[in-house]
């Protein structure tokens, strides 16, 4: 069944979020955005600040934000409506679950993973994000030449997940991605200040 969602426009304010009929299948990635172009996943966007900055500056991109908070999702979600950014849309998800079950397979260009909750006391480890299931689906919805960009500033979660990762044979370590002054999370901002930040950069052979 078709996603319901509707173009940008910042004179009637209607929403860019996408609400999928089914989710229990792939989402219609053509069918969510005007163009057909190559399709980049911010996971956990938080208050947008990289997605806007980065839809706005590649406009031949499409760009998907998800995030599980509700509050987050609509804020960026008014800001691309005042921006008219027809190259962005949002969808309210768990991003385990949206990648696992939700992108098709081989669709996407480049996923952006930056200061997931690392989960720091180890009776909290289940609920980190990466683990082997969740690079396979990483591997399976990326196109071949697929990018993954991480980045933390929890450095044991950091070396967690390049074990799942920088080491997977499926994978090649490339340049880390490093944003734009633009770009920064408003979490990058923060931790900047508090502590090194990792990065790491991987292509889907």
């Amino acid at each position: 069944m078709r996603e319901r969602t509707r173009s940008i426009s910042p004179d009637k304010g209607i929403s860019c979020r996408i609400f999928p009929d089914n989710w229990l299948g792939p989402i219609n990635i053509p069918e969510i955005f005007p163009r057909i172009q190559p399709l980049e996943i911010d996971i956990g966007c938080g208050k947008g600040r990289f997605l806007l900055a980065r839809a706005s500056s590649n406009p031949e991109i499409n760009y998907l934000g998800i995030d599980r908070m509700l509050r987050r999702i609509r804020k960026v979600d008014r800001k691309a409506v005042r921006a008219g950014l027809n190259n962005v849309r949002l969808l309210r998800a768990e991003a385990y679950y949206a990648v696992s079950y939700l992108i098709p397979e081989n669709s996407v260009s480049s996923y952006y993973i930056f200061f997931p909750d690392p989960w720091p006391k180890k009776k909290h480890h289940d609920h980190r994000l990466f683990n082997e299931t969740f690079t396979d689906a990483l591997h399976r919805t990326l196109k071949a030449g697929g990018h993954i960009h991480f980045s933390s500033d929890h450095s044991p979660y950091f070396n967690e997940v390049y074990k799942h990762i920088g080491r997977d044979p499926r994978f090649r370590e490339i340049p880390a991605f490093i944003p734009s002054p633009e770009e920064r999370t408003d979490f990058e901002i923060i931790f900047e200040q508090k502590a090194n930040i990792s990065r790491v950069s991987l292509e889907k052979l």
